[in-house]
């Protein structure tokens, strides 16, 4: 991958924050630094940084697309009443992954897991 202040300054602030920000918020928040940055930009960035493996794309359940740059091993839950994501780390998924190579005779080399749901706060709020 070749080198960007752009892109490198865009994964440092998704690194920056745990909330899981969509590619406008990344956008706004990438202009103060670079005024001249474009929409389609900071979205080829995220595109590359996704598929090299660097951050996660998220897809919510109202078809919107955010972004985690935490790699880490965990997955996530996505609240139908207010499209929040939240980090969700779960025993047994390396299980799971072994099985799954199993079965298909197959390396498999990671999972992603997203659960939809309604959280608490929108659950007490209805």
């Amino acid at each position: 991958m070749k080198y960007s202040k752009q892109r490198e300054a865009l994964l440092t602030l998704l690194r920056s924050t745990h909330s899981h920000p969509s590619a406008d918020w990344l956008y706004e928040n990438l202009r103060k630094e670079f005024p001249n940055i474009s929409l389609g930009t900071v979205y080829r960035n995220l595109a590359v940084l996704a598929d090299s493996g660097e951050i996660v794309k998220i897809q919510t359940s109202s078809n919107k697309e955010h972004f985690d740059g935490f790699t880490n091993k965990h997955h996530h839950f996505v609240c139908r009443g207010c499209d929040k994501i939240f980090d969700v780390s779960i025993d047994g998924i390396e299980k799971a992954e072994k099985q799954a190579a199993e079965k298909l005779d197959a390396d498999v080399e990671g999972s992603s897991l997203v659960f939809y749901g309604i959280c608490k706060e929108c659950s007490q709020n209805n």
